[in-house]
């Protein structure tokens, strides 16, 4: 299972896409991929249950607590 949350604002544009697996697998960043391919300005992410932060085909890959943690209210989401 798998959600892509397209965000966009005055200060903001990104993808975040969280997939519930704590391995990645090649075609895990396919989409995020081809939304940066379509809009080379926004920013994109995923975000697993893995333990390690990692660049996977130049796509940044974050543990979902780690995120988490990060996120603030009223702040700009930062990778």
């Amino acid at each position: 299972m798998c959600v892509c949350l397209p965000l966009y604002g005055e200060n903001v544009f990104c993808a975040i896409e969280v997939k519930n697996t704590a391995t990645l697998r090649s075609k895990s960043v396919n989409s995020l991929i081809a939304f940066q391919e379509d809009y080379p300005e926004a920013d994109v992410c995923l975000l697993y249950r893995g333990t390690e932060r990692i660049y996977h085909k130049k796509i940044l890959c974050l543990p979902c607590d780690e995120f988490l943690k990060k996120l603030l209210p009223g702040e700009p989401i930062l990778f």
